[in-house]
């Protein structure tokens, strides 16, 4: 091979490790881009909620995993809705919801849960439905959940965490608050307390807007 000769030979062979360094490059790039887009949380609810806007909550269709014991004012529409197995959010419209994101691998959870039963006895016969949303759990272990605390308000399961992300949810427990329109009015991240229950439900059935709030412990979503 000629001394001429090499330089040219070499010249096509950089450009084309050139070329696949960039294109490494440019999908790394679309990777991490990918992954923040999929991981990261919507805040599409609380910024409406610190700017005072209720905000549509987003839908979901679930299989009921109880029906519980509920008192006279939301038997009608409680029934109506789980009638086939499953409950739409939408078919609740006209009552203003408690919504609650939990798990039975949760040690949080299991701090709320007495909280929880005792504020819907207390507020269940005047008309608020509490709601809980078990996700990424094991059915028997759910069950399980509720008969050692004693649950009675009804229950839905998303074995997935598909609807937690629609809701934009960082971890669980989260408790949020649903006017009768079926708009957000509130939403507590973490172990939420009596003070923040009791004006939660204020706000939703005043249908005022309360900015988002921290409460206790939270775990990651699996």
């Amino acid at each position: 091979m000629s001394a001429e000769s090499a330089p040219a030979r070499r010249g096509p062979l950089r450009y084309a490790g050139r070329t696949v360094a960039l294109l490494l490059a440019a999908a790394l790039v679309a990777l991490l881009a990918f992954g923040l887009l999929t991981t990261s949380p919507d805040s599409t609810i609380d910024d409406a909620l610190a700017e005072a806007r209720p905000v549509p909550a987003p839908g979901f269709e679930l299989d009921v995993l109880t029906r519980g014991t509920v008192p006279p004012k939301l038997a009608g529409p409680v029934r109506r809705a789980a009638a086939d197995g499953r409950i739409d959010l939408r078919e609740l419209r006209g009552t203003p919801v408690v919504l609650n994101f939990w798990a039975s691998w949760c040690i949080p959870c299991r701090e709320e849960a007495p909280l929880l039963q005792r504020s819907w006895m207390r507020h269940g016969r005047d008309g608020v439905l509490f709601l809980g949303l078990n996700m990424q759990d094991v059915r028997d272990d759910a069950r399980g959940f509720l008969a050692e605390f004693e649950q009675t308000f009804p229950h839905v399961r998303d074995p997935t965490n598909d609807v937690a992300r629609d809701w934009g949810t960082t971890g669980i427990p989260e408790t949020f608050f649903i006017r009768r329109d079926g708009r957000v009015v509130g939403h507590v991240i973490g172990v939420v307390s009596e003070p923040q229950i009791e004006e939660g439900i204020a706000a939703a059935k005043a249908g005022r807007t309360q900015d988002a709030a921290r409460g206790g412990a939270q775990r990651p979503q699996r």
